[in-house]
């Protein structure tokens, strides 16, 4: 346990977006796995959907540096490589 007060303060607050970070991993994955999963089962409009909704989380999640710009660029190229292969 910290003895200082802003120590410990720092650590409750560091607690506090660990936790928002994980959040927002998790729904990330969740929301690429969606569009995965649309994809195999061959339903293009479903697919659409969930690829404009997994693309949209992985920019918001680039922009919050939980992701690096490039590998959000490439997360999205394979998406969308996905998605036009579906035909």
């Amino acid at each position: 346990m910290a003895n200082i007060k802003s120590s410990a303060k720092r650590d409750e607050k560091s607690k506090e977006l660990r936790a928002k970070n994980r959040a927002a991993k998790t729904e990330l994955k969740t929301m690429m796995k969606k569009f995965d999963a649309a994809v195999v089962n061959g339903n293009k409009d479903e697919a659409v959907n969930a690829y404009k909704v997994a693309v949209s989380t992985v920019d918001s999640a680039a922009g919050k540096g939980l992701l690096h710009k490039n590998n959000a660029a490439r997360k999205k190229s394979a998406m969308t490589k996905k998605l036009n292969e579906m035909a």
